[in-house]
């Protein structure tokens, strides 16, 4: 995959089993093969043993004091899909075995265990995931030949967003990359081009909210010449350029309506005509999207098209942001400071343990940005070539409190809460009236047309709220 993770443990095997005596008798029998056992005694304890190690195999009774065997499975499989998982049950569970393999098991022993079926049986399982992983070995360096950008992590999070990519990549399938601003989306769209049968083409990417309006169609469409003003020679857009390639928009959420309908056209027809031009040209491309907005707020708000939403969202992908991946601070932050130094041939600084905890413990509401930020800043200010806390700066920002309104100690709380918000009302609609009849030196036409009510309802307005009329 295409991410700085740790490997799987091939001696490692997590046994999860409640009865001591055939717990050990698992171990032992697994240890005289060679294997490296990891004990649990329930799902809680199976679930901190994957939090802190990849184990090859899992081994795991259906039947737990605390949790089961099927969430163990369900916590495996998020972790990393790749892990094969071994139910054990006893006998007439074989039923409960069978769902159990087709939500993803591997295999079942049945209970009493022969040791020598299980050694049969985890020995295939070890042999498949190597072969997995040989295969996710060979997959990630055709890719990195390909320029695929290395993404570090271990997290659930981070492996879950990149086992959807690489599914996604090898589809013509339109991606939304969704996430905080700073998480690496830009990142993961070049990832998907890398990984994808078009990675010989070429990756057009355009930021929507960097351009103005004005210039952002013309910018992704290209133009005529004689389109307008400047126009002295025709020039490819973006969409054109991307021809048997990727496309990238990024803060698609950005998108004016006009020019929102005219991507949902690219996307539907391929199809679209330069500015100032009556010649339709096709495009062959495959369209990523990112945002960091809620784009199901923006289509319920009317700010962004549902039938566009829909068609960007064939493979919705969630970019978790740095604070939601654990120890994955310290890889990056490793993975930065060796960058830097390689660039600058010199020796990459060290973190001290104060500055180790400091960005474990810190919030990162900028993200990978910020780290990245932070850690080129603080390698500056190192003292022979050791990072401590205080090199970093890293001051959590206070919780915001809004602010009281001015108005509202003033406001009369006397009566019903019909009367008060009665009161209210007219209180700010004579304020907002009288601000704007100022602004317009009371010329109560231009005042109508600013507030966009008709002239007679501002006259009746008026009267009602005692500020006199024309």
């Amino acid at each position: 995959m295409p991410a700085v993770a740790d490997a799987a443990d091939d001696a490692a095997v997590l046994v999860v089993e409640d009865r001591d005596s055939l717990r050990t008798m698992l171990r032992l029998a697994l240890e005289a093969q060679g294997y490296g056992v990891l004990e649990a005694r329930d799902q809680p304890e199976a679930e901190a043993h994957l939090a802190r190690r990849v184990p090859a195999v899992v081994i795991t009774d259906l039947r737990l004091p605390s949790g089961d065997g099927l969430g163990v499975l369900r916590a495996v499989k998020a972790r990393d899909a790749a892990i094969p998982v071994v139910v054990m049950t006893a006998y007439g569970g074989v039923q409960d075995a069978v769902a159990a393999m087709k939500d993803g098991a591997l295999d079942f022993l049945a209970k009493p265990v022969d040791p020598d079926h299980l050694r049969l049986v985890v020995g295939r399982a070890v042999a498949q995931q190597r072969l997995v992983r040989d295969h996710e070995r060979l997959l990630h360096e055709a890719a990195e030949r390909r320029g695929a950008p290395v993404i570090v992590g271990v997290a659930p999070p981070l492996q879950r967003a990149l086992q959807a990519m690489q599914r996604a990549a090898a589809t013509e399938a339109t991606v939304l990359l969704d996430g905080e601003s700073g998480t690496g989306k830009e990142l993961f769209a070049r990832a998907v081009h890398a990984w994808s049968p078009r990675a010989a083409g070429p990756f057009i990417a355009i930021n929507c909210a960097a351009i103005p309006e004005t210039l952002l169609e013309p910018e992704l469409f290209g133009y005529e010449k004689g389109a307008f003003t400047g126009a002295v020679q025709r020039k490819l857009g973006r969409i054109e350029l991307a021809h048997k390639g990727t496309l990238f928009l990024d803060e698609i959420g950005e998108l004016a309506p006009s020019l929102q309908a005219k991507v949902l056209r690219v996307l539907e027809t391929r199809e679209f005509e330069r500015v100032g031009g009556t010649a339709t040209i096709r495009a062959d491309l495959r369209l990523v999207a990112a945002t960091n907005r809620d784009l199901r707020v923006e289509v319920a708000e009317r700010r962004f098209r549902e039938d566009l939403f829909f068609r960007l969202s064939v493979v919705p992908i969630t970019v978790p942001p740095l604070r939601d991946r654990g120890d994955d601070v310290l890889r990056l932050a490793h993975h930065v400071l060796e960058r830097h130094a390689q660039a600058a041939a010199r020796r990459a600084p060290v973190l001290d343990d104060g500055a180790r905890a400091a960005l474990l413990s810190y919030r990162w509401p900028g993200n990978v940005r910020e780290l990245q930020n932070c850690l080129e800043r603080a390698a500056i200010l190192a003292d022979g070539g050791v990072i401590r806390a205080q090199h970093l700066h890293l001051i959590e920002s206070p919780v915001p409190v809004p602010p009281v309104a001015p108005a509202a100690a003033g406001v009369d709380l006397s009566g019903t809460l019909a009367d008060v918000v009665a009161r209210a009302q007219a209180d700010a609609e004579r304020r907002k009236i009288a601000d704007v009849l100022t602004d317009t030196d009371f010329d109560t036409h231009k005042a109508a047309r600013a507030l966009d009510i008709p002239f007679r309802e501002l006259v009746a307005r008026m009267r009602a709220l005692g500020l006199g009329t024309d």
